[in-house]
């Protein structure tokens, strides 16, 4: 049985269980805190509108890029640590958009694709090995467009060779590049991947032919520079299910995930400095942040010019975090830097440990070392692992409650309790496009 072969067979007949599904929920309701921000202009975002002029035709394609891109404009969105990317801003869009175009409102068949989505994205991430990051490419546009085929190919319920066709039109289109990073393309990375997979699955149930083997063999080769380990890519599915365990990574920051350990331990030091938090600010010399060779990898921006950038700034947030004991998103949405972080930031130095495992290895060791020097001849050190960061749960109902504070009906839909839920978010998620 080819490579292809088997993971349609897993693709449509395993269910996900009952903690999957409450899983799933939840990340619907992280999807719409980090989305509707900016389609209802909550926040700065130029992006959106240039793009709804340009895909304004209302199909489901369309739709699905527009969410996508809403969905990661703010780089708050959900982060899965076996894919390495952000899943749900791909597959929900792309669920949501076929929903809409086909009335077909039957919730838990939405949640099981949605939750085999994940799956497909987790064990993709395994397959193609760090290897694919490191070469360059985003995995949540490269890989992503795959996961988002496979949960509307569940969805759908298309056939075995419809799904074998479907997989591969959507693997021979997958691509996109960490290049872009700090701009605009990055969050329409996920747009593009939503569409595609949109695209593949009306290809392929419309029976447009196409390779039904080899096509995810030869994927998998070309994007890991032939290190893939392809078995990983259908052992052991749903044991357990990979929305579940390791399972979806809720963003307390509206900033890459790179940064986030960094911008803890700043907090930390912050919080157990005895004075005032002025008193800090004028008592520093200079400022270290220590990591794994290769952590900053993602948060690669040293000198923001936008708060795009800043997003992926290790200075910029650890500076922002000592000064006002959060990463506010006014301070990381489109538009100027702030000046006052930018001048802190500017003391901040980074130190790769040379001692510690490269960060291509094993990112769940990864770690953040801030240190202040202070003028005194003091310093002050906290560490702060992403372990640690991870066990520190993520009020995403919060995120969720701030987000739709002027929407207290879309907030209850969110819940997703039957057809009636899944009916009216979908109405106000293309009525907000």
């Amino acid at each position: 049985m080819s490579l292809t072969t088997q993971l349609s067979e897993l693709i449509h007949h395993l269910h996900p269980d009952h903690a999957a599904r409450q899983r799933a929920r939840e990340g619907v309701q992280d999807f719409l805190a980090v989305s509707w921000p900016v389609l209802n202009r909550q926040v700065p975002d130029s992006g959106l509108p240039l793009l709804r002029t340009h895909y304004r035709d209302g199909g489901p394609a369309s739709r699905a890029l527009l969410l996508g891109y809403a969905g990661h404009a703010l780089d708050y969105d959900d982060f899965h640590a076996d894919f390495r990317g952000h899943p749900s801003v791909v597959i929900l869009p792309a669920l949501l958009a076929w929903v809409a175009d086909t009335g077909a409102f039957d919730v838990t068949r939405f949640l099981d694709a949605y939750a085999v989505g994940v799956e497909m994205a987790g064990r993709l991430g395994l397959a193609m090995t760090q290897r694919h990051y490191t070469l360059g490419y985003h995995n949540t546009a490269s890989l992503g467009t795959l996961a988002a085929a496979a949960a509307l190919a569940r969805f759908t319920q298309a056939d075995a060779h419809q799904t074998s066709v479907l997989l591969g039109i959507a693997a021979t289109e997958a691509s996109g590049l960490r290049a872009q990073f700090g701009s605009a393309v990055k969050p329409l990375h996920a747009g593009f991947a939503a569409e595609r997979a949109v695209r593949a699955t009306q290809l392929a149930l419309a029976g447009f032919r196409g390779q039904a083997d080899g096509v995810l063999e030869s994927f998998l080769a070309i994007g890991s520079a032939d290190e893939a380990q392809p078995e990983k890519l259908s052992e052991s599915w749903g044991a357990p299910w990979r929305i579940v365990e390791p399972g979806l990574e809720f963003k307390p920051f509206a900033t890459c995930a790179g940064t986030h350990s960094a911008a803890e331990a700043a907090r930390a030091i912050r919080e157990r400095w005895p004075d005032s938090p002025d008193a800090l600010l004028c008592a520093i010399d200079r400022i270290t942040v220590a990591f794994p060779p290769g952590g900053d990898i993602a948060a690669s921006v040293r000198q923001p010019h936008n708060g795009i950038e800043a997003r992926f700034s290790l200075e910029y947030v650890i500076a922002a975090m000592l000064i006002y004991g959060d990463v506010r998103m006014a301070d990381v949405a489109e538009g100027e830097v702030n000046p006052q972080i930018m001048a802190l930031a500017a003391k901040v130095s980074r130190q790769p440990d040379e001692n510690a495992p490269p960060d291509a290895h094993d990112p769940s060791l990864r770690f953040h070392e801030v240190t202040l020097f202070l003028k005194s001849g003091e310093t002050l050190r906290e560490r702060r692992t992403r372990r640690q960061s991870l066990a520190t749960p993520v009020d995403v109902a919060g995120k969720l409650q701030a987000a739709l504070a002027d929407d207290s009906k879309l907030h209850r839909h969110s819940q997703l309790a039957g057809e009636h839920d899944l009916r009216g978010m979908v109405e106000k998620l293309t009525a907000a496009l």
